[in-house]
């Protein structure tokens, strides 16, 4: 999948909500239209969605469906994220140490400088 159909799938409040309710552990579609407190048909519509985009995969189970999350696309987003991730926690360990700086306080010794500050 591409990583636009991941993005597009988790930008909707609902799918996030179901991303996070499968997170906890796999779940059949009642429960999710309940704890989501939207419609079957409207649930079903975002798990469409959700296993279109490869972020759940469903199997059967007597008369149920069974939803659970496939952590490969989300391996996926993290590992796109982390330089990001490192380029934020650069600049806010800047800024911390430039507040702690202001405050008066020493400097904090487990902290790698950053060779932009």
């Amino acid at each position: 999948m591409s990583e636009a159909s991941l993005w597009a799938a988790l930008a909707d409040p609902h799918r996030r909500a179901i991303v996070a309710l499968l997170l906890e552990r796999p779940r059949a579609v009642g429960e999710i239209v309940e704890a989501c407190g939207l419609s079957q048909p409207s649930t079903s519509k975002h798990l469409r969605v959700l296993r279109d985009a490869g972020l759940v995969r469903a199997r059967q189970d007597a008369q149920r469906r069974v939803y659970a999350l496939d952590p490969a696309p989300i391996a996926e987003l993290d590992a796109w994220l982390a330089p990001y991730r490192t380029l934020w926690n650069e600049r806010l360990d800047a800024l911390g140490r430039r507040l702690d700086a202001a405050a008066g306080e020493p400097p904090d010794d487990h902290a790698t400088p950053s060779p932009k500050d």
